[in-house]
């Protein structure tokens, strides 16, 4: 499996790209118990294919999300938890922008003539 590396800038949308698949989000739900597990682990898991899952999980990768763990002539895949912190980091700064855009829209609304 080739590596892609994962985004440096921080930028979240890879992440939210990655995570907009039902299938993918079930593969990291997997993953997130911290335990790495092969692709035929994970294939038998999801009642899918090696390839099907070698494709979600490239896609995970190339987003940070997961890790390639070599374990003799395995691979193992773990969750890396760093980018859905830093997209919830982001989420976070964006809800508190909204909430300060509402609270000078009340204000607005609400000033005395």
């Amino acid at each position: 499996m080739s590596s892609s590396s994962p985004p440096a800038d921080g930028d979240p949308a890879p992440v939210f790209s990655a995570l907009g698949d039902p299938t993918r989000l079930a593969l990291l739900s997997t993953l997130s118990d911290g335990q790495p597990r092969s692709i035929a682990s994970l294939s038998a898991d999801a009642g899918m294919t090696r390839q099907a899952v070698t494709k979600h999980l490239r896609v995970l990768e190339g987003a940070g999300l997961v890790s390639n763990i070599r374990v003799g002539r395995e691979s193992r895949f773990a969750f890396a938890p760093g980018p859905v912190a830093r997209a919830r980091s982001y989420l976070d700064e964006v809800s508190a922008r909204w909430d300060e855009a509402l609270e000078r829209l009340r204000a607005f609304v609400q000033r005395p003539d």
